[in-house]
């Protein structure tokens, strides 16, 4: 019997280079999936089947890969984060769903990529520097948006901390936590934050955003 050819590997893709956001998305998976040091042209240009030389036409080197996913994620995490936090609402309540927005949807807050920021920064101490001012940054847009709702100054630091950092700690311990049992708690974390409950149309508001309406009953 014969034995079957080995399949012919893929030609690489004459004359296409690839765009910068491709290289950049190929480095963000390699990030996120085994770390920093996992980073690097050769498997990059594998994984996209285009030439080594290519990844030179957008970037100088791969410190500048690396800065471009810093970059990306100044801009996705503590970009957006703020931004939520500075939405219209009517309540406390209905901010603190906006921010909670952040937890539930990656388009806005990408933990992944956050975790694996977190723990490159510990081997970087640049990268820690920033880290740490992205945290308070961070941590002041949560406080300000209590601040705007007469909470005191002490009252919005505390709670910002307690909203920040329970999320983090969500991320450090890559908690494992299906999304209907999460969302049932939602307003129940919004009560810790803010000692009032949610109104049913304020939940609603939000889960509606999740593409659910009875987070009760959620299974």
């Amino acid at each position: 019997m014969q034995k079957a050819p080995e399949p012919k590997p893929k030609p690489k893709q004459s004359g296409w280079r690839g765009s910068e956001d491709l290289w950049l998305d190929a480095a963000y998976n390699l990030l996120v999936e085994s770390g920093v040091a996992s980073v690097k042209v050769m498997p990059l240009a594998k994984a996209l089947n285009l030439s080594r030389t290519s990844f030179y036409w957008h970037f100088a080197d791969r410190d500048a890969l690396l800065d471009a996913l810093i970059k990306r994620w100044e801009r996705q995490n503590t970009g957006q984060l703020v931004a939520q936090t500075e939405r219209y609402a009517q309540t406390i309540n209905e901010a603190v769903l906006n921010l909670f927005d952040c937890w539930i949807n990656p388009q806005l807050f990408d933990a992944r990529m956050d975790f694996a920021i977190r723990n490159w920064a510990q081997q970087t101490p640049a990268l820690k520097t920033l880290m740490e001012q992205n945290d308070r940054q961070r941590l002041t847009a949560i406080g300000e948006m209590f601040s705007r709702f007469g909470f005191t100054p002490q009252q919005s630091e505390t709670r910002a901390r307690t909203a920040y950092y329970t999320q983090v700690g969500y991320i450090s311990m890559m908690v494992e936590e299906p999304m209907a049992e999460r969302l049932k708690r939602i307003p129940d974390y919004v009560e810790s934050l803010t000692a009032s409950y949610p109104t049913d149309a304020e939940i609603a508001r939000f889960m509606a955003r999740h593409q659910t309406t009875d987070p009760l009953s959620a299974a």
